[in-house]
């Protein structure tokens, strides 16, 4: 299992359209992939429980990556977060 702290950056939020693209990147690793808010822990897989979190620019959030491709994972997300 691997915790990465991420920054988002998009401004002013975190709308449908990125939060599709990124159900669309967790869902190309075989790894379970959340993302940690406060205390949810959110199926970054699920574009309802990524919906739900209404993530905005400069929040910290934690994503976990746990299974057979959990480095590549982690790696994924952290630089969708950087570019979006």
């Amino acid at each position: 299992m691997i915790k990465t702290s991420v920054v988002v950056k998009a401004d002013p939020g975190f709308d449908g359209w990125p939060i599709a693209l990124l159900v669309q990147e967790a869902s190309q690793y075989a790894s379970k992939v959340y993302i940690q808010v406060a205390e949810k822990n959110i199926n970054a897989k699920s574009i309802m429980g990524m919906m739900s979190l209404n993530l905005i620019g400069g929040e910290e959030i934690t994503v976990v990556t746990d299974g057979e491709d959990e480095q590549k994972a982690a790696e994924g997300i952290k630089t969708f977060f950087a570019n979006v």
